[in-house]
């Protein structure tokens, strides 16, 4: 790897009638079953016909085993990286996984080619090659877009959207329709920002839709018009997934079950006329604990998690009102605040989409208001 980056900064003097030997190339690869990759990949090829030199152009190199690797991807705070490689290796391993690799080959210049070469070496430098990774608007898929659209003679220009434009919310259902707890998870997080309608260029984000939107894209130059890529083909056909196992039951059903266990808890409550301190400081602990992680969440680098109202449904509070509720002591202001937040909640849906069976959790929630009501004094 490091030889091949020597090579690249090594044509850096040529003159750009050098660099008719040189093919660039944007690579798409499709999504395979891991977590990480349930969203595609976007990678630069470099191909010198000349000396036989084929490497890859990587933006998506991370430690997966660094200190708090999960926690600081959540927080907005992943440092990623520039990497290099062999073209056949990169080729490889998305062959194991059943990944299919798009070629985009970049209908440029010599000059066009030189200035890509050099933007490349320079972010190769150890002081440029590691970036604040953002997975909506600055990640393996924009940063080589970017590159592109910077060097290049003239204005990359792309085909007028029509119609509704997707929001960032509904792009990622579609790439995790097969995984409904990684569904669930990025609901969980993901605010009102999420949820309102992008331009074309947020899309391309996604990989997928940075190869759509390239295919039919030009460079505009003084008047005169180019297409951006000048042929298209498939590298590696999509094989086999290898599918990762999950666990069993969806969250819906496991909602259900949840809204279950309310119901009987509430049917023996109003048998008892007594309510049951134990099951509400359980699922007050709970529902406090996910309001930790969601308040947290407020403070995040990534702009689209700083509105989140389901942190009306799940917040910090409930944790503080635990003893006075085990105690059935000066517990009215809290049941009354349950019921303004459960109403509030409802409303919110006016301008969020909430995360798969949450709407069932308020109920649950509504309805230990109505036990209590009911069966203290």
């Amino acid at each position: 790897m490091l030889m091949a980056a020597v090579n690249v900064k090594a044509e850096e003097p040529q003159q750009a009638q050098g660099m008719d030997s040189v093919v660039i190339s944007l690579i798409t690869c499709s999504p395979h079953e891991e977590v990480y990759s349930l969203y595609g990949h976007t990678a630069l090829r470099y191909q010198n016909l000349r000396t036989g030199q084929d490497i890859v152009f990587n933006y998506g190199v991370f430690n997966f085993a660094a200190p708090h690797f999960v926690l600081r991807f959540v927080f907005g705070l992943t440092d990623y990286e520039l990497g290099v490689g062999d073209f056949g290796a990169f080729c490889s391993y998305y062959k194991r996984w059943g990944s299919s690799v798009t070629e985009q080959v970049l209908n440029l210049t010599d000059n066009e080619k030189q200035r890509i070469t050099q933007a490349l070496a320079i972010n190769l430098l150890p002081e440029n090659r590691i970036y604040r990774y953002n997975f909506f608007y600055d990640n393996c898929s924009t940063r080589p877009r970017d590159i592109i659209e910077h060097n290049v003679e003239g204005t990359v220009v792309y085909e007028e959207p029509s119609g509704q434009q997707p929001t960032y919310r509904q792009m990622i259902h579609e790439k995790t329709s097969h995984h409904p707890w990684a569904t669930l998870g990025n609901d969980l997080l993901l605010g009102v920002k999420a949820d309102l309608e992008t331009t074309r260029r947020e899309q391309q984000f996604l990989p997928d839709n940075l190869m759509h939107d390239f295919s039919k894209a030009f460079i505009v130059t003084a008047g005169k018009s180019r297409p951006l890529v000048k042929e298209q083909r498939v590298i590696l056909p999509a094989g086999q997934q290898k599918v990762e196992k999950e666990f069993p039951l969806p969250p819906i059903v496991c909602m259900a079950i949840l809204a279950a266990v309310f119901a009987i808890v509430l049917a023996v409550e109003h048998r008892r006329g007594k309510c049951i301190a134990a099951f509400d400081a359980a699922w007050m602990l709970l529902a406090g604990l996910a309001g930790i992680i969601l308040f947290t969440m407020l403070f995040s680098e990534h702009p689209t998690t700083s509105t989140n109202l389901q942190i009306l449904m799940l917040n910090p509070l409930h944790l503080f009102f635990i003893r006075s509720v085990w105690k059935h002591s000066r517990t009215t202001r809290y049941w009354n605040l349950l019921l303004i937040c459960t109403c509030l909640f409802f409303i919110g849906r006016i301008w969020q989409d909430y995360a798969e069976g949450m709407a069932i959790l308020a109920l649950c929630l509504l309805s230990r208001y109505w036990s209590h009501r009911k069966n203290i004094p």
